[in-house]
């Protein structure tokens, strides 16, 4: 049987970026998400309100641009898989934690702030390359004209994104 490893998260940055390098070239971006889920309480009727924090790990390209365009309170949409690593603390205690792997990422909100650039969506090449290229956006919907509304296949564009 397959399995699915997805996450996605739509949040604001908890803080600014903490943005490693290696030697080799390689780069890794950490960043906190808070998403908050809100909903009214069915015995007092009061809006609630709940806040997750979600560790974020860029690598890469996707890594360097995360770096350069994300600022604390900025949102942002991420799409990735969760890991779960494990090391040893100062004492040998076991300890983990689980993170997202980040895949994809947009921008979300103005451009204000934003020093210039591209407000745009990213990904990682699936090759392993930390290459990044534009993230795939359907083309805005089309209305029919109001005075023939479209009734078979026959009357749609053939400019089909796919």
């Amino acid at each position: 049987m397959a399995s699915v490893n997805k996450v996605i998260l739509i949040g604001n940055l908890g803080r600014d970026p903490e943005m490693r390098s290696f030697p080799d070239g390689g780069s890794i971006c950490n960043v906190t998400i808070a998403t908050t889920r809100r909903w009214k309480a069915r015995d007092s009727g009061e809006m609630q309100e709940e806040t997750e924090w979600h560790r974020v790990v860029f690598r890469d390209r996707l890594a360097e641009i995360a770096g350069e365009y994300l600022k604390k309170g900025r949102p942002v949409y991420v799409e990735g898989r969760l890991k779960t690593r494990k090391w040893q603390d100062k004492d040998g205690k076991d300890t983990y934690t689980t993170e997202v792997v980040a895949e994809q990422m947009q921008l979300l909100g103005s451009r204000e702030g934003m020093g210039g650039g591209d407000d745009g969506g990213f990904s990682r090449e699936s090759s392993g390359g930390g290459a990044s290229r534009p993230a795939a956006r359907a083309p805005a919907p089309r209305q029919a004209p109001a005075s023939k509304p479209a009734s078979s296949f026959d009357d749609m564009d053939d400019d089909i994104p796919f």
